[in-house]
């Protein structure tokens, strides 16, 4: 099975919609179900009315999926779990530090993970032992992170299987999840994080190809350190090309990306649109 798993969050662009293809392509080479799940654990920001709207979008594109459709707002419990397991492990710990408190902290120069953001480097040193201390005895509201350099001596440095666009195994790719340092699995808010409640779903819901974005190729090695841990199995993965905009970089919501609706009402069609998309879903990315 394979899943397309947007948040609802906002409305869907060309790059959602890529990757929605992407999904279709590879579920009808392989003969394989397609369904979907709402990544809907920040609920600041999830709306009802988004939801529909995408749904409605899987619709206009004329992508045919499986129900039922997950919502991972529903399954806090089965997040709870695998946190309660790794815990009994002594693979987490509680963190204090804000994330303003970490940029601020870093120095010039500081190691970042994949995605750029400041690798932690303990609440000691982002917020000194005394203040770590009086908040930890204060209760304050604390993320939960792994502790990467034991999980990593634990199950050893992982591999991930690849397939290309037509679904042909592709090998082994190497991971480096030391790069990440203690990623957050639960959030001060809620029981779960993106690394956590992505393998937990993909586990729950019998997905044995994961096709994603190039920008999340470096996150499978959190995920394959996870679902090692866990004893969850490991899908095979395909990381599609992005499209970028006209500043190099990915589209995305925040960035003001067009949406598919008013793509549409802009006289775009849906063959017109897979016309476009299909010469990317080919490529291989870099």
């Amino acid at each position: 099975m394979l899943r397309f798993a947007p948040s609802p969050n906002g409305p869907l662009h060309r790059g959602h919609a890529l990757s929605l293809l992407a999904n279709e392509a590879m579920a009808d080479v392989l003969g394989l179900p397609l369904t979907i799940r709402m990544e809907d654990i920040d609920q600041s920001r999830a709306r009802p009315a988004f939801e529909r709207a995408i749904l409605a979008d899987i619709a206009w594109l004329g992508v045919a999926w499986t129900p039922p459709m997950r919502r991972q707002s529903e399954h806090f419990a089965d997040y709870r779990d695998a946190l309660t397991r790794l815990s009994a492990r002594g693979l987490i710990y509680p963190s204090f530090a804000t994330r303003r408190e970490i940029a601020q902290a870093m120095r010039p120069g500081a190691p970042r993970d994949p995605d750029g953001a400041p690798r932690f480097i303990g609440d000691d040193a982002i917020l000194g032992e005394a203040e770590t201390a009086r908040r930890r005895a204060g209760q304050t509201p604390a993320a939960w992170r792994l502790h990467m350099a034991r999980a990593v001596d634990l199950v050893g440095t992982p591999t991930f299987r690849t397939v290309t666009a037509d679904g042909t195994p592709d090998g082994e790719m190497p991971a480096d999840p030391l790069a990440w340092g203690d990623v957050v699995l639960a959030r001060k808010d809620t029981p779960t994080s993106y690394h956590l409640s992505v393998v937990v779903d993909d586990a729950h819901q019998g997905i044995s190809h994961v096709v994603r974005g190039a920008d999340l190729l470096a996150a499978t090695a959190v995920h394959r350190v996870l679902q090692t841990l866990l004893d969850l199995p490991a899908p095979a993965y395909r990381h599609h090309p992005l499209i970028l905009g006209p500043d190099g970089r990915k589209l995305s919501k925040s960035a003001g990306a067009e949406s598919l609706e008013a793509l549409a009402a802009d006289g775009l069609t849906p063959g017109a649109l897979r016309a476009t998309l299909e010469p990317i879903l080919r490529e291989e990315p870099a």
